[in-house]
């Protein structure tokens, strides 16, 4: 999909740009762990776990996707700025996941324990008074609102141009309302919708744009270009590329959550189906499952007694429906429709097209 004379890519211009984005993260930290502790010693555990999280080696696919997209208008290769501003996306995502992980009552994050389950434990082995689990969620929301506050602090603070962050601010924004509402919808279609009507798989893709692909690929770019000076055509351009690949993203991790290995996704098998996540994959199941098989399955979606062999029979029932291979047809369409995008695009950088081609393939050509 690039030119001839375009350079194959370079791993190391994707781990360039993790290895600057987590020293921006390890800096932010430094300054913040020191905020804690001079405010109290008992803040010094909170400081440690949000360290821990933040520096346990995630894909940084957000802030790669930010760079590149101030890449492909023509913002220059080094500087702090830049690796600031695309690590207050790391700081956003960091706060969805931590809320994320108590919603759904996952023990695990990236095979450690997840924020809750951290405190929770902590409150045990400290021997503490009163319900040990309220603590441990009490903690999660709180961290996770701070993670949210310090993701904006980071933006705002990255020591690029003031007008250039101001450009960008109003993305930056609309990218968190999204998240947050497009959270909101999952946590209401399973209390809410019915998994066997009409709409299912048109409020499955709304959740999936807004919770996901919007906020993985398409806005990150979007604030990137801004960030650079980028007009509204290249902005149009990278949203017309970033938006079907955040889809095809999002749809490869809920196979990862149905059929994933443990050891590749840092989560128990299944896991989405203890969840009880109404994604797109669950939505083609119910309509083409017969019609007891689609009951049983809405029914003990997300179960809070779901045993281990009983999350194995559901997951029989998923792969028997036919579901997957209609999402894996659904994700080689929508990469097809964002690399023609790529293609397409105005960018001032032919070495940015060449790396978002790569970053495309690595986001969505993932093994379970």
């Amino acid at each position: 999909m690039t030119s001839s004379s375009t350079r194959p890519a370079n791993p190391i211009d994707v781990e360039d740009v993790r290895i600057r984005v987590n020293a921006a993260l390890a800096a932010f930290m430094d300054g913040q762990s020191a905020l804690l502790g001079g405010i109290s010693p008992q803040l010094v555990p909170a400081a440690d776990a949000l360290r821990d999280f933040l520096l346990d080696g995630g894909k940084r696919l957000r802030p790669a996707f930010c760079y590149w997209g101030w890449r492909a208008a023509g913002g220059p290769a080094g500087g702090e700025g830049i690796a600031n501003a695309a690590a207050a996306l790391e700081l956003l995502q960091a706060s969805a996941l931590v809320h994320d992980d108590l919603m759904d009552r996952s023990d695990t994050r990236r095979g450690l324990p997840s924020i809750h389950r951290r405190f929770e434990a902590l409150h045990r082995a400290s021997g503490w008074r009163g319900d040990r689990e309220q603590y441990g969620a009490s903690a999660a929301v709180l961290l996770g609102d701070l993670l949210l506050i310090w993701c904006d602090e980071l933006f705002l603070r990255s020591g690029l141009e003031p007008a250039a962050v101001l450009a960008a601010k109003p993305v930056f924004d609309l990218m968190r309302t999204e998240v947050m509402l497009g959270q909101y919808l999952d946590v209401l279609e399973p209390v809410a919708g019915d998994s066997t009507d009409e709409g299912a798989l048109d409020r499955a893709r709304t959740v999936l744009h807004y919770k996901s692909a919007k906020y993985t690929i398409e806005r990150p770019l979007q604030v990137g270009a801004l960030l650079a000076g980028a007009g509204p055509e290249l902005v149009e351009a990278l949203g017309a590329f970033g938006l079907p690949l955040g889809e095809a993203f999002q749809l490869r991790d809920d196979l990862l959550g149905v059929f994933g290995d443990p050891a590749v996704t840092g989560k128990p098998a299944g896991d989405d189906l203890r969840e009880g996540k109404r994604t797109l994959l669950v939505a083609h199941a119910m309509r083409a499952l017969p019609a007891a098989d689609a009951r049983h399955l809405d029914a003990r979606l997300g179960a809070p007694d779901l045993a281990a062999e009983e999350v194995a029979a559901l997951r029989d029932l998923v792969a028997r429906s036919g579901a997957p291979e209609l999402v894996e047809q659904r994700i080689e369409q929508l990469m097809r429709e964002s690399l023609a995008a790529l293609e397409a695009a105005p960018l001032a950088d032919e070495r940015a097209r060449t790396v978002l081609l790569a970053l495309a393939e690595a986001a969505t050509v993932r093994k379970y």
